[in-house]
């Protein structure tokens, strides 16, 4: 897969502790890639990171802030990667009001120390920089926001990453122009849902604590619309967007949407229903809303990352909550050897998206 490019690969990954790093993580090394991960400490308890024993899958782990210099720079230059892909961030929308300040240091200023790091340290080809879809200017439309439209954001976590791309695009044009440096692109990505994902706050994690606790399922927010994906589709993406940028170079330095097809945008209501069905067990109430703001709507338009990388969606939102819910049970069961599983529903989206006629990927 993906031209067989991440084989031999040296791969500095950020955030390789938390939910999609820790599934990214493990998908590079499945690819024969060298992984060296830079992150805190896992920060929930259970963690898939610790769960599925990743520090001991990969090359290399290192528990490191990107708030600290120092240990970035020094850890970038001795590893001295081939592609970097950064994930770390501060990803929750309620925590970014009682953190506002972390918040923007860490998505900000932590970006930007890891783009530093990554321009002093010679040989680095490519950089995948990892956003998210909050970072429009959101005016809840009936239609996906292309990667041309004005960054924005109501909320400190969703304006910190359109300052992000806003930062990215200024930093493209001022350091890695010509032959100057590395190919940058940033990927932006909506709710992602899978197994090993025990943040607070997100649907599917809270629908799973509510169920094993024998509590009926609270939602804030049942008419809010959302596009629904599971971790390896923009996983995939991302994948798909750092090989071009390690075989073509600057010609896709760019930003890309990475979202599900129009029919996987469902209400939170629909999830929470859908996640009871496939769980066997649970039931929802809605719960009294607290004066935090979330957007009822957003949606991405994916028609450049469908006509410029090659890149499709490949699950519906369907198949999407039961791989996810399948995880949990299975983990929860303790039936199964959950790392031997997590590679098992890697290889088995591969499959996918081997017999998704629509898909580029080779």
């Amino acid at each position: 897969m993906f031209n067989n490019i991440y084989k031999g690969k040296k791969v500095f990954l950020t955030g390789h502790t938390g939910f999609k790093g820790s599934w990214l993580a493990l998908w590079l090394t499945m690819l024969g890639a060298e992984v060296c991960g830079y992150s805190l400490k896992p920060n929930t308890e259970p963690s898939m990171f610790a769960e599925l024993n990743i520090e001991n899958k990969i090359k290399k782990s290192i528990y490191g802030d990107i708030l600290d210099v120092e240990r970035l720079e020094a850890s970038v230059e001795e590893f001295k990667p081939d592609i970097i892909f950064h994930l770390a961030a501060q990803p929750l929308v309620r925590l970014s009001y009682s953190e506002p300040v972390l918040t923007y240091k860490t998505n900000v200023i932590g970006t930007l120390n890891v783009l530093e790091a990554a321009r002093k340290c010679k040989g680095i080809k490519a950089f995948v920089n990892v956003t998210t879809d909050k970072c429009y200017e959101n005016k809840e439309i009936n239609r996906g926001y292309r990667e041309d439209e004005p960054m924005g954001g109501y909320d400190m976590y969703s304006s910190s990453k359109g300052c992000v791309e806003i930062m990215s695009s200024s930093y493209r044009r001022s350091f890695l122009q010509g032959e100057e440096g590395y190919a940058m692109a940033t990927a932006r990505a909506g709710n992602v849902i899978g197994g090993g994902d025990w943040a607070l706050d997100r649907l599917i994690p809270d629908c799973v604590r509510y169920i094993n606790s024998g509590q009926k399922i609270e939602i804030r927010n049942p008419i809010a619309v959302r596009p629904w994906q599971h971790v390896l589709e923009p996983l995939s993406g991302y994948l798909l967007l750092g090989q071009k940028l390690l075989e073509d170079g600057k010609k896709y330095a760019e930003g890309f949407n990475f979202g599900p097809r129009e029919e996987s945008v469902l209400r939170v209501a629909e999830v929470a229903q859908k996640v009871v069905e496939n769980y066997g067990r649970g039931e929802v109430i809605v719960h009294k809303k607290d004066n935090l703001h979330e957007a009822n709507l957003l949606m991405l338009n994916i028609e450049k990352a469908e006509q410029v990388l090659g890149w499709t969606p490949t699950y519906t939102a369907d198949l999407a909550i039961e791989r996810t819910v399948d995880w949990y049970k299975h983990f929860y069961q303790k039936d199964t050897d959950m790392y031997v599983y997590t590679l098992n529903q890697i290889k088995e989206y591969e499959e996918s998206i081997k017999w998704n006629k629509n898909y580029a990927i080779k």
